[in-house]
């Protein structure tokens, strides 16, 4: 029991990898072969075909690979204590924590903002994330376990309820979010999914961002995004390349929205509902002002009173969280964390005192001694600097 509760104080430098994860959560694509002869566009013609596209529905097949340059997490869950005995292996936080590394296959199919489904293949093992109107369920049949959510908590606002998968999500929120800090291009042609696309060139003027560029494959007759590829500035293969293997815009079957538990299934309704906080949640505003990453986490701006403060603007923005204690020494925590942390840590001194920066391809957190988190996607050196100012 003292294991793990002192696990429990370790959470926030590995939730990095949790910041990373529901980044991924959002985006399909793939490779692409070929270089079809389009008619040449501009960079703002292309937004504004993404923009005007009204795509309702559509299925296909996505493969995605990430590689955010984290160590094995392997030992990690039973060096955290294992599952929270209230929750469920179906929970859609817990299992989708499993798209942070390696490649994996998924099925898509949506029907307009109402109905969508998502289904992670694993063998023979299939996880799926079904959306039907007012009811979200997940089931996961390895351990036929589902999880229920439905409507919103007496008195709560309604939860936005678009499943991650989109192919349009990622790249409406990253292109929401350019503006002066960020430089945006056409460079060619691709062939995805059999399909004809320009390709879309994202990349921050800024010095100090841990992205070097995201590219965005374009379907040159509806303007719906199919592929997206995010690379690291530390070179090699990109932190996300995920893209569709094959795609139809047709409209799905009603059967694919509808789910009934399996007879003998766990079923766990969401903690929210109960007016309980989700365990892991992160807090509110959480990545705000970072392209692409402020949406993701649905939180309040800054100023609000409800979330970190916000330092810069743009790609170097970084989230500041004052814990009001004394960080956790890493040498006190169980085996299996602190091989992990440690794996992932590098000490750092300044004006500032002294802390530990835990670094990920995407996104890096500095711990400093005395309580302070400033993260972001941002390099260490940003980090240690932001330390510095004081701010």
């Amino acid at each position: 029991m003292a294991e793990t509760r002192k696990a429990s104080r370790f959470v926030v430098p590995v939730a990095v990898a949790g910041v990373a994860a529901a980044t991924i959560g959002l985006v399909p694509a793939l490779a692409a072969s070929g270089d079809p002869d389009l008619p040449e566009i501009t960079a703002r013609q292309l937004i504004e075909k993404i923009a005007a596209s009204d795509t309702q529905t559509l299925s296909g097949t996505f493969k995605i690979s990430t590689d955010l340059g984290l160590p094995s997490l392997g030992g990690l869950a039973s060096g955290l204590g294992g599952t929270d005995g209230g929750s469920s292996s179906a929970d859609p936080s817990e299992k989708l924590t499993e798209l942070v590394s390696g490649s994996h296959t998924l099925r898509v199919a949506a029907d307009g903002p109402e109905r969508q489904r998502l289904t992670l293949l694993d063998g023979s093992d299939e996880y799926s994330l079904i959306h039907n109107g007012d009811d979200v369920w997940a089931y996961d049949s390895k351990s036929n376990e589902a999880f229920h959510e439905k409507g919103a908590p007496s008195g709560a606002p309604e939860k936005d309820r678009e499943l991650p998968g989109t192919p349009k999500q990622l790249a409406d929120e990253v292109l929401k979010a350019a503006g002066a800090t960020t430089s945006i291009t056409v460079d060619g042609t691709a062939k995805v999914a059999g399909r004809d696309a320009y390709q879309l060139v994202i990349k921050p003027k800024q010095s100090g961002s841990t992205v070097e560029s995201v590219k965005i494959a374009v379907d040159a007759a509806n303007g719906t995004p199919l592929k997206f590829t995010l690379s690291s500035v530390e070179g090699g293969k990109p932190v996300v390349d995920a893209g569709f293997t094959k795609v139809d815009f047709g409209k799905p079957t009603a059967s694919e929205f509808t789910f009934t538990a399996p007879k003998g299934a766990k079923v766990t309704e969401d903690a929210a509902e109960k007016g309980e906080e989700a365990p892991g949640d992160l807090p509110k505003g959480f990545g705000k002002g970072i392209p692409g990453l402020g949406e993701v986490f649905g939180g309040a701006g800054a100023g609000s009173g409800e979330g970190p403060d916000v330092i810069g603007e743009g790609w170097t923005t970084i989230a500041k969280i004052d814990t009001g204690a004394p960080a956790p020494r890493t040498d006190e925590a169980p085996k299996e964390i602190q091989g992990f942390l440690d794996s992932f840590g590098d000490k750092v001194t300044g004006k500032f005192g002294s802390g530990t920066v835990f670094r990920t391809k995407l996104v890096n957190a500095l711990l400093t001694d005395d309580g302070r988190v400033y993260v972001g996607a941002v390099t260490k050196d940003a980090l240690v600097e932001a330390a510095n100012a004081g701010r």
